[in-house]
Order: C-alpha cells, then structure tokens, then sequence
C-alpha cells in the first residue's frame, strides 16, 4: 500500500514529467522457493517463495563465478518492476549507461511481504510470521548463494526501505557486493517523525471497526483512506507541488481520486506488515564493519528523510570508504521519490563504479 500510493504521490508531485512512455525491457521473471524459512522472531514456514525479475546475461571468470551482477532493492510496498519506469531504466539500462544490460545481469528481487513473494494476504493474513528487514535479506541472501550461485555482486543499489535494506546487507555480509549505493534512508533506528507517522498508518488500520482483528470481509476502508492520505504527505515535494499547482483549485483537482485509487489497490494486512518491518531497523553500531566502497545519497526535499536531522554527515564517517551526497532541493526533484530518478544521480553512480574496478 504503502509505494501504490507513493507512486501516485510521485506522479501528483512531477504530473509535467509523467508523460514518459515506457520501453520494452527484455526481462525474465522467476521464483526460488525456501524450503523451512526461519524468521527472526522464530517463527518459520514450510516455504518463502522469492519472487524475481532479471534484465541481462550472467558473466562468469576464469573460476566460473558470475562476476557482472548487480541487485536493486525497492521501496516499502514496492516490487523490482518499479526499476523498469523510465525516469530509473532509460537512464541506466540502455547502450553505454552506467548497467548497460549487455554488460550487467541485473536482479530485481520482490522483498518479502510485497509482489509475487510469500506475504500475508496470500492466506495466512496477520498469522503470517512478523518479518523484518533482516528477515528479507536472509531471503535476498538465499535466492543469490543457492539459486543463481553469486558468491559476490559487483554492486548492490537499493531505495527507501531498499536503501536500509543495502545497509543491513552491508553489516550482515561485508563481502557480499564490491559497492553499494543506498538511496533516500537513515541509518539509524526509526524514530521521531518517521516512526510517527508509519504507526499513525498502523493505528488507523486497526482501529477501522472492518479490519476485524485482520479478518475482514472487505477492506477498512476509513482507515486505509488515513493511512493513505498520510503517504501523500509523506511521498511529495513541496517546492515541486507548488510549482506545478500554484493555485488551489489546481492542487484540489490533482488531488482528487488519488487515495481513492491508492485504497482500491490496498491489502490492509499487507500494509500493517510492511510499516512496521522497520521495528528493528537500526544497522547504526556495525556500519564499520563495511570496508567497500558506498555512496550513498539523500535529497533535500524527502519528508521522510529530512536533511535537518544532520544524520548522514555523521553516520557515513563510521564507514572508511564512504561518501554521502544530497541532492538540492527544486522545482525539478521529487521528494522522496528522488531516488528513482537516476538522472540526479547518475554520476555519481558512474563514479563508485569506477572507484570500486
């Protein structure tokens, strides 16, 4: 629920820009099935499937390991498709980009609880394990070591919750990629305004009279509207929406039908599950342990991530080969949807990989 509405957040914030059409990717999709997956809390399944996309062709060394892969994680509520919208794909996938596909074999995993991978409205509702963001890495960890045999990437990317995924990667598996690239996260444990308004979401769910202990015969729709409309708030970018909408029957009529949409495509429990994977999120005390090289970016205008905090000017020091960058606020970013617009950071991205040969 969570990136639905953050999508449409996204296209309310940069609409001018949206018109992009699409191309055709050659992608293959797949699914790896964990046999007796143990979750964190202790609780386990018979089977965690982990859905994937792939773009690319696997090269191997003289040894015969694959030495040419990268894996992007998404956002809360985000699947791997996402990385195919244009404003991420046309600027990385094509002919002499940075992932130039005939170059890289790129791995677009969908996250636990989200996509086509095991999550709670499969059946098993709010019975199903409380996962966390270490629990979806074991996941990720799995579907590279067992399934595709990667032993190490040559870079590992992730955005929003994909960006504190990369770092919870980096502290569990050092060695695991050559360079990682997080986009718009803290590493620190979620607190403040951030925790606030993910369990105002959670509290609004289940305080909705049909939620029904999450065994609701149609959606809560009261709750899900709140949950929604605090998304919107949190997902867009003031001086863009200003910019775009500068009057208010401009911005009322933007406005309109989009919590609407964002509801219509909502699974409650899915939503209570993936705003409170964070609970235990906080990779802070280990991130020396990650020697290779990061680069790792915020944006100016992310409500989620505000640069005030002066967070990331102190976490990335405890990182020897690190460095942080934040995108200038304007009229032309997109909140914290920054991150998947490859063009504010593109160079960036050029560079960690030439630092990281």
């Amino acid at each position: 629920m969570f990136a639905r509405t953050l999508a449409l957040a996204l296209l309310f914030a940069a609409a001018p820009a949206a018109a992009q059409t699409p191309k055709t990717w050659p992608v293959m999709q797949g699914d790896f099935s964990i046999s007796d997956f143990r979750f964190g809390t202790g609780e386990t399944l018979p089977v965690v499937n982990q859905h994937y996309l792939t773009l690319g062709t696997p090269k191997r060394d003289a040894a015969g390991q694959i030495v040419n892969a990268v894996m992007v994680l998404h956002g809360t509520g985000g699947t791997g498709a996402q990385f195919l919208r244009p404003q991420f794909a046309d600027e990385l996938y094509g002919p002499g980009q940075p992932l130039d596909i005939t170059k890289f074999f790129i791995i677009l995993p969908d996250a636990i609880g989200h996509g086509g991978s095991s999550k709670p409205s499969d059946g098993l509702k709010m019975k199903f394990p409380a996962y966390d963001y270490q629990d979806m890495v074991e996941a990720q960890h799995r579907l590279l070591t067992e399934h595709f045999h990667i032993t190490r990437l040559r870079l590992l990317m992730g955005t929003s919750m994909g960006c504190m995924m990369d770092f919870v990667w980096g502290t569990t598996y050092p060695e695991a990629a050559r360079a990682i690239m997080p986009t718009a996260c803290q590493t620190v444990e979620l607190a403040g305004r951030n925790r606030m308004w993910r369990q105002m979401s959670i509290d609004a769910i289940k305080a909705d009279p049909a939620w029904m202990g999450g065994n609701y015969v149609s959606e809560p729709v009261l709750g899900l509207r709140t949950a929604a409309a605090l998304t919107v708030i949190a997902g867009t970018a003031p001086v863009r929406l200003q910019a775009d909408y500068p009057t208010r029957a401009a911005a009322e009529a933007a406005l309109k039908g989009m919590v609407e949409r964002s509801i219509a495509e909502t699974d409650a429990n899915d939503a209570i599950y993936r705003l409170d994977a964070s609970r235990r999120y906080n990779p802070s005390p280990l991130l020396g342990r990650i020697k290779v090289p990061v680069t790792w970016v915020n944006s100016g205008d992310d409500f989620i991530n505000p640069p005030g905090l002066g967070l990331p000017q102190r976490e990335v020091t405890k990182m020897p080969n690190a460095k942080f960058v934040l995108v200038p606020e304007s009229a032309d970013t997109h909140g914290h949807g920054t991150h998947t617009w490859a063009k504010f950071w593109k160079t960036d991205l050029i560079a960690l990989l030439k630092r990281s040969e």
